[in-house]
């Protein structure tokens, strides 16, 4: 039998029944498996390392209160996917006066040439920075974790259209935002070309 992406396996059917009894055990075991997505996701959301783990955490939170209420257990993942990044866009909410600096976390380790993979990931990073959080968001998902765009949609609670839209724009913002970057170049001796 195949099965659908995104759809709990019966072992994790069990353990989501288990823990919508309330057995803390099936919960840190279902969560266990996706909490470095969660930080992932949630660091290129709030861009700052100590604001991601504090949106994991109040997801997490709200989850295992929340999960006896979980009507479609098959949509598990999904479900606690939303509940970071809505936890990310209230932590945004309530600190957008607070500047964000970002820690960089290394992408790809067997790379040999690290100079050009930092000025890489500083790219990619400042490209991000322009993005509205609900922008970085679809972008996050669908980059990152590799989420198809359905899936992606039903994480965030929005229409696949709408999914769709803000991944087009934000790619287009990113796009248009490096090429401004790129258009300045340093030639030797420190002078812009």
């Amino acid at each position: 039998m195949v099965r659908a992406p995104g759809e709990a396996t019966v072992g994790q059917l069990e353990l989501i029944e288990a823990a919508q009894r309330g057995n803390h055990d099936a919960f840190a075991a279902l969560v266990d498996g996706e909490l470095r997505r969660l930080d992932a996701a949630a660091r290129l959301i709030v861009r700052d390392a100590h604001l991601a783990q504090d949106a994991v955490q109040n997801a997490l939170i709200r989850a295992w209160r929340d999960l006896p209420g979980l009507r479609d257990p098959n949509r598990f993942e999904a479900w606690l996917h939303r509940l970071t990044v809505n936890a990310c866009l209230d932590l945004l909410r309530n600190r957008r006066r607070r500047p964000i600096e970002v820690e960089l976390l290394a992408i790809d380790t067997s790379t040999p040439d690290h100079a050009a993979s930092v000025a890489e990931r500083e790219f990619i990073d400042s490209a991000l920075a322009h993005l509205e959080p609900g922008h970085r968001a679809v972008v996050a998902l669908h980059y990152l974790l590799g989420m198809p765009l359905p899936e992606v949609a039903a994480s965030l609670g929005i229409p696949y259209g709408t999914a769709k839209s803000r991944l087009h724009y934000a790619l287009v913002a990113m796009r248009s935002g490096t090429t401004d970057e790129a258009r300045v170049a340093v030639v030797p001796g420190g002078q812009p070309a």
